[in-house]
C-alpha cells in the first residue's frame, strides 16, 4: 500500500482527483491523508487555486467549465488560497479534516461521508454522500444517493445516469422539479423559496419529513419517503 499524508488544517480546500473508486472520509485531523493499492501512482501536494482551476481548463471543453467554477466553496468569501490536491492513478482512500471544502473527480464510484464544510462530487459511475453539511453539486453517470444538511444556493440542480435519491434534512421551504424515469413532476415544501432540480434516468426518491404537495397543471407526486434516522445518517 501506498500512503501520503500533508498538514493541511483545520478547513481546508481539497480537490480529489482519481481514476477508479474513491472514498473520502471526514476525520478530527489537520492533515489530508490518502492511501491506494494500486500502482497508477499517488501524488499529494499543495496548489493555488488559480492554478487548479487552469490546469483544468486546458484539457477539455464544457464540463472542465463547470469543475472551474466549482474549485471553492461558493458561500466562502474572500481572496483565493491555497489548495491540497491529491491524485490517484487508480482506487483509493482520502482522509481529510472535519471542516473541509471538498471536490471529487472520479472515473468510476464516489463514497464522500461525514464532511463539515462543503462538498462537490462528479463521479463517472456512482455517487454516494452522507453525513455531509453543505451540498454544492452532484453529478454520477450511475446511480446518485446523497443526504447533506443543506445546499449552497438557492437555485441548484443534481443528476444520476440512473436512480437518484435525495434527502435534504434542514429543508423546509423548496420547490422540486423533478424529470425521471416516470416523466416531469413537480413537488412544493412551503412557499417553495430554494429551487432543487434533479434529473434521473432511473426513478427518483424524495427523502424528507417535511409536508410535500403536488403543483398545477401536473398534480401528481413520485415517490416520496419518510427519513430513518439510521440508515440516512450511517447506512
Amino acid at each position: 500500500m501506498t500512503q501520503r499524508s500533508m498538514l493541511a488544517g483545520r478547513n481546508p480546500n481539497v480537490v480529489i482527483r482519481a481514476g477508479g473508486d474513491v472514498r473520502v472520509e471526514g476525520r478530527d485531523s489537520d492533515r489530508v491523508l490518502a492511501d491506494t493499492d494500486s500502482r497508477w501512482g499517488l501524488k499529494v501536494e499543495r496548489r493555488s487555486e488559480s492554478e487548479i482551476a487552469r490546469a483544468r481548463a486546458r484539457v477539455g471543453d464544457h464540463v472542465l467549465f463547470d469543475m472551474r467554477l466549482n474549485v471553492r466553496n461558493p458561500l466562502k468569501k474572500g481572496p483565493r488560497g491555497e489548495v491540497t490536491e491529491v491524485q490517484i492513478g487508480g482506487s483509493g482512500k482520502v482522509y481529510v479534516p472535519l471542516g473541509s471544502d471538498v471536490t471529487v473527480y472520479t472515473g468510476k464510484n464516489a463514497e464522500v461521508q461525514d464532511i463539515q464544510g462543503s462538498v462537490t462530487v462528479y463521479a463517472g459511475l456512482d455517487a454516494r454522500v452522507r453525513g455531509v453539511r453543505t451540498l454544492v453539486q452532484v453529478s454520477a453517470g450511475g446511480s446518485l444517493d446523497f443526504e447533506c444538511e443543506q445546499v449552497a444556493g438557492d437555485d441548484v440542480k443534481f443528476t444520476a445516469g440512473r436512480d437518484l435519491r435525495c434527502s435534504i434534512r434542514s429543508l423546509t421551504d423548496a420547490e422540486f422539479m423533478i424529470d425521471d424515469l416516470g416523466g416531469y413532476w413537480e413537488g412544493i415544501i412551503g412557499q417553495g423559496r430554494t429551487k432543487i432540480r434533479l434529473e434521473a434516468g432511473g426513478d427518483v426518491t424524495l427523502v424528507t419529513d417535511q409536508e410535500i404537495t403536488s403543483r398545477p397543471p401536473y398534480d401528481v407526486l413520485g415517490k416520496v419517503e419518510r427519513p430513518n434516522a439510521a440508515s440516512d445518517v450511517s447506512g
